[in-house]
């Protein structure tokens, strides 16, 4: 054959080998639409998908490759998907990459045809409804690196073949229905992040290969061993291969034997030694006699020890009415009659109040920490209304206490809950200070704040209560001072939701010495060790995590009843770096698309504050200048998008 026809099958060959493959191309495309609004039809039928259209690149939640010819992410976060996903859908959908069901009201099974997508590299599935076991074509998924099935009704035994997904870095299964042991061959060698927490008929040792992984992972389970407590066993002793002989009785004691009683001097010495016990107990009992009475005579007037404390009264405050207190009416009064009262610093306030009018108030229980309790109290008639931090006991002198208090009122700010006035005793101080906001951050986040409910806030108001909380942190340093105890219940919350106030400054620096920290939170910075020494850059670091747990809406480890929480700033760079950053962000605020970009510059902004050597931290003043141009973006943005949707 001529080499001219030769050249010419071979192109034509290649064109059709091009055509066949747009084609297949096309076909797969085909397919991938077919399988999404079959996915649409059965538990989500207010995806706003047109069937008509010749794409679902441009679908809500769809993303494709970059050349437009398959579906690789599948991200409806929170869309109200509810009901059983059906065979035939996500499984036919075998180019996917990343998969984010989570937070909507799927129920059934995890559908067994999800091994088909075995480029599949995250799967989000937490916050539904799925039951029944892990599927067996799961473990073909040999690519995935991120596996999170938590808050479901998963049931069953958590199978060896874990083993195979040599990948995964991150595997959180916790509040499921799972049962039975780990595997104690597990063998995950690029796992990071994993938690079974609250699976109760979990039982056995925890495998060493997760021996070095945080108590909290494994809560409410009946594990042990590892970084719990270590196991007990239980199992009954193996008998002995033949029966022993029947042990002979000791031979009787003969009535001369020196064992058999206590010889007459024995008997005189113990009755020595236990008169002179007695008489020593005495002596020292009359000496705290004497001297207790010696303290009572110089003690000054308006220390009374047999007074009931003050702060007791308030602390009955989860009662509908304060009780009187017990105290004898010259506890009560002014200093003329000796008595300790309330002292006010800055002024006296607009409606004048007294210890005694503290006293009548009825109040509710706001928050308990380790530094102690916040109290709402409403006065007589409601003609104001207050919060009152008793504070935990703490050996503190009355002038030390007196200047700190002085110093912390000094600090006024729009975005500082204004210190009004203060009570010390030798037993009980309290601080009482304007009641501010609607609640705390805290609660807005993640609920269980008493009256306080979750509340639905958007990024909009994320940006301003981070944006207010911020020019109060950088006023407190402004002042060369620091705050100390930077988290969300520190932080509460306007009314409206689009600004803030920061709370117990400075406590941590007056009683951090004296009160002991039971667990360290979250939030505190790696380099801390003394409390009354948290630096500017340690706050930074505080402000950094809440700004983290206002994205993710996830709370930090140790910081909120009721939630195990997790190591926020490494979570975020784990997940950040395996460049699935859209499952960084809470499902209520993934979807706002006019607020993107915003979204990622703050998670870096909080990042940045989280770095672990301080010196490479911003300050809190750069920190809410850079939040406030991302709020003043972001509020330009939903404008022009509503300008768009009026003028269409």
């Amino acid at each position: 054959m001529p080499r001219a026809a030769v050249g010419v099958v071979v192109a034509l060959l290649w064109c059709a080998a091009l055509i066949g493959g747009g084609a297949g191309a096309g076909q797969d495309l085909a397919a991938d639409t077919a399988a999404l609004l079959a996915f649409r039809d059965a538990v989500g039928p207010r995806l706003p998908w047109a069937s008509s259209s010749s794409s679902p690149c441009g679908w809500r939640g769809v993303r494709c490759d970059a050349g437009g010819g398959r579906v690789v992410a599948l991200q409806l976060p929170g869309a109200k998907l509810v009901g059983r996903v059906p065979t035939g859908t996500v499984g036919n959908l075998t180019a996917l990459r990343t998969l984010s069901l989570r937070s909507n009201a799927l129920s059934g099974g995890i559908p067994v045809d999800i091994g088909n997508c075995g480029e599949l590299r995250a799967l989000y599935l937490q916050g539904n409804q799925l039951a029944g076991e892990v599927p067996e074509g799961f473990f073909s998924l040999l690519l995935l690196q991120r596996l999170d099935l938590s808050r479901n009704r998963i049931t069953g035994s958590i199978s060896p073949e874990f083993n195979k997904l040599r990948r995964l870095a991150t595997l959180y299964l916790e509040n499921n229905g799972l049962n039975g042991t780990l595997p104690a061959d597990l063998d995950l060698p690029k796992l990071q992040l994993f938690n079974v927490s609250n699976n109760d008929q979990l039982t056995g040792a925890v495998p060493a290969s997760l021996a070095g992984k945080p108590a909290s992972a494994f809560s409410g389970t009946g594990l042990c061993g590892g970084p719990l407590s270590p196991c007990t066993n239980t199992s009954p002793p193996s008998p002995s291969p033949s029966p022993s002989p029947p042990i002979p009785p000791p031979p009787a004691a003969s009535q001369d034997s020196k064992s058999s009683k206590l010889s007459g001097g024995a008997i005189a010495g113990i009755a020595v030694g236990a008169a002179a016990a007695l008489l020593v107990a005495l002596a020292v009992i009359v000496l705290l006699c004497f001297k207790r009475g010696r303290r009572k005579e110089g003690r000054p007037a308006d220390v009374d020890e047999d007074a009931s404390p003050v702060s007791v009264t308030v602390a009955r405050t989860d009662k509908v009415e304060v009780k009187r207190s017990r105290s004898r009416p010259s506890q009560q009064t002014t200093t003329a009659s000796g008595a300790k009262k309330l002292v006010f610093v800055g002024g006296e306030p607009d409606v004048p109040y007294d210890l005694d009018t503290l006293l009548h108030a009825s109040a509710e229980v706001l928050g308990k920490g380790w530094l102690g309790t916040t109290y709402r109290a409403t006065l007589e008639g409601g003609a104001a209304v207050v919060a009152v931090k008793r504070l935990r006991e703490a050996p503190i002198a009355e002038r030390e206490f007196r200047d700190s208090v002085a110093e912390l009122a000094a600090l006024r700010h729009e975005n500082l809950a204004p210190l009004r006035a203060y009570f010390y005793s030798r037993d009980e101080k309290l601080l009482v200070s304007d009641f501010v906001g609607a609640g705390a951050l805290s609660s807005l986040l993640h609920g269980g704040g008493g009256a306080v409910r979750r509340a639905r806030l958007g990024f909009t108001s994320r940006a301003r209560i981070a944006l207010a909380a911020a020019r109060g942190v950088a006023f407190i340093h402004g002042a060369g001072s620091s705050h100390g105890n930077i988290k969300s219940s520190n932080i509460v919350v306007n009314r409206t939701h689009d600004g803030a106030y920061v709370t117990d400054h400075g406590l941590a620096q007056l009683l951090g010495a004296a009160v002991p920290l039971k667990r360290v939170t979250g939030y505190r910075a790696p380099e801390v060790s003394d409390l009354r020494r948290a630096s500017r850059e340690a706050d930074v670091y505080s402000f950094g995590v809440v700004l983290l747990e206002m994205l993710t809406g996830r709370p930090p480890a140790n910081a909120v009843p009721g939630f195990d929480g997790v190591d926020l700033p490494q979570w975020v760079r784990a997940v950040v770096h395996e460049e699935w950053t859209a499952e960084v962000f809470d499902a209520s605020i993934a979807d706002e698309a006019h607020a993107e970009e915003e979204m990622m510059r703050l998670l870096k902004l909080a990042v940045e504050c989280t770095e672990q050597r301080p010196e490479r931290r911003p300050t809190m003043a750069e920190v809410a200048a850079r939040i406030e141009h991302i709020v003043d973006t972001v509020i330009r943005n939903a404008d022009v998008d509503d300008f768009d949707s009026v003028s269409q």
